[in-house]
C-alpha cells in the first residue's frame, strides 16, 4: 500500500467562504500515482468543514443560511468568555464536520455526476491548513 501526503493553506479574506477544492484534489490523486485506494480530505482547523455537494449557488446558500440559522454569530456562547468570539463557527463545524473520504477508481475521484469538494470556512480572514491523505495501491 502506498500513501500521499498534501497540504494546502486557505487564507479567505471573509470569515465565512466556500472554495471548490476539487480541483486540488485531483490534482493531489495524480501525484500519487493512486489507482485503488482512498483520499482522506480533512480541515485541521475546528471552525472550517470540508463536504461534497452540488456545486450550485442556491444549494450552497442554503446550506451556509441553515447553519447560521442552527448556529447564529453573535449570541453570548460560553467560549466566548475565554475572549474569542466565534463560538458560532465551532458549532457549525460539530454539524457538518471537519473530514470526508473520496473513493478512488481506476486512479480517478469515483465522485457522482453533480458532486464537488468544497472547503468550508466559518472563522475566516487567517491562515488556515488542510490535509489532503491519498491510500492506496
Amino acid at each position: 500500500m502506498t500513501s500521499h501526503t498534501k497540504y494546502l493553506t486557505f487564507n479567505t479574506p471573509q470569515r465565512r467562504a466556500l472554495v471548490n477544492i476539487t480541483p486540488e484534489c485531483e490534482s493531489a490523486l495524480a501525484e500519487s500515482g493512486i489507482r485503488e485506494g482512498m483520499m482522506l480530505v480533512s480541515a485541521m482547523h475546528i471552525t472550517a468543514a470540508v463536504w461534497v455537494n452540488d456545486n450550485e449557488p442556491g444549494i450552497l446558500q442554503d446550506a451556509m443560511d441553515m447553519l447560521e440559522e442552527l448556529a447564529p454569530e453573535g449570541p453570548d456562547y460560553r467560549h466566548h468568555r475565554t475572549g474569542e468570539d466565534n463560538g458560532h463557527a465551532h458549532l457549525k463545524n460539530l454539524l457538518t464536520h471537519h473530514q470526508v473520504i473520496l473513493p478512488i477508481t481506476n486512479g480517478k475521484l469515483d465522485l457522482g455526476p453533480w458532486q464537488t469538494v468544497f472547503y468550508v470556512e466559518f472563522d475566516g480572514a487567517r491562515s488556515k491548513r488542510l490535509i489532503i491523505k491519498t491510500i492506496g495501491e
